[in-house]
């Protein structure tokens, strides 16, 4: 067997798409068509069924990813041992985050370990979904789902506390609501695309104001703090957001908050690189320091 062959596979798995994981690959489409072919032929089964809507792994080809993952983890050690030995962080890491945490509190705290490691180069994927978790196409993650850790080492990270808030144009406009009803039954709420929000820990809504519908919904918490900055509304939005812009206001700030936790997850067979270790180590930190999250030994 080409074992080459097995990385390509783990690419198409990863993405579904032949063009996507052809760009990540930096090779043609019809490359990737043929590896896939030539490693169907040398197993003497088909690991892909090809559709319209993509390329979805059979059953077959789910029982090759974790050999291929392991050959992949065993020639990043190889390659990080080298690098080591020179004194050297090098290569890529790809970091996983809910958009809230990945905009507000890891990319503007990501300089330090950037500039203590010239050689290491990142891509930070900001959403709120449980595909990208349940994919695994990651190095380190930081999910609002605490994910099995049978494939996977899962520390708590932090807590944190989502609250509401509105522009103090708005409150002005619209009067600032004395009690949950109020609020409920006078105002514009701001949240999450119903349809589209997939993560457990983030369906609350109704939790919190029973029978609320919100009137201006979007798939992303930068979407939610714009629209609130903007006098739209009232946003339910994370405290290290919203505390944090003098330009919203805390809405029945007693009556109305609720606690959430974000978890640090690494694929087991990933968790000795140094560059996830050093990665992990610095997300802690971030957390560990922020004063809108709360961490506890774990």
């Amino acid at each position: 067997m080409d074992t080459e062959n097995l990385r390509y596979l783990l690419e198409v798995a990863r993405t579904g798409r032949l063009r996507e994981a052809a760009a990540r690959l930096q090779v043609d489409e019809t490359t990737v068509s043929r590896r896939i072919s030539r490693l169907e032929q040398e197993l003497g089964v088909r690991v892909f069924d090809r559709t319209p809507q993509g390329w979805r792994i059979t059953e077959p080809g789910r029982l090759v990813v974790p050999h291929a993952e392991a050959i992949e983890s065993s020639v990043s050690r190889a390659m990080e041992a080298v690098a080591s030995r020179a004194g050297e962080l090098s290569g890529a890491a790809r970091i996983l985050a809910p958009d809230g945490f990945g905009a507000n509190v890891l990319m503007p705290g990501l300089r330090p370990l950037l500039d203590t490691y010239r050689g290491l180069s990142l891509e930070v994927i900001t959403a709120t979904s449980h595909d990208l978790i349940t994919a695994r196409d990651f190095d380190v993650a930081v999910t609002l789902e605490q994910p099995s850790p049978r494939a996977a080492a899962v520390q708590h990270l932090a807590d944190y506390e989502l609250r509401c808030y509105a522009s103090r144009e708005y409150l002005g406009r619209r009067g600032t609501p004395e009690s949950v009803d109020e609020l409920r039954r006078d105002h514009d709420l701001i949240w999450y695309v119903d349809a589209m929000l997939d993560v457990v820990p983030l369906r609350i809504l109704d939790e919190l104001l029973p029978r609320a519908h919100a009137r201006l919904q979007t798939t992303n918490i930068t979407g939610q703090h714009s629209a609130a900055r903007a006098g739209l509304g009232v946003a339910l939005l994370p405290a290290y957001i919203g505390a944090t812009d003098p330009e919203l206001v805390g809405v029945l700030p007693d009556e109305l908050r609720i606690s959430r936790t974000y978890w640090l997850v690494v694929p087991r067979d990933l968790s000795e690189l140094l560059r996830v270790r050093e990665i992990s180590r610095a997300i802690r930190a971030l957390a560990a320091e922020h004063p809108y999250l709360t961490t506890r030994a774990n």
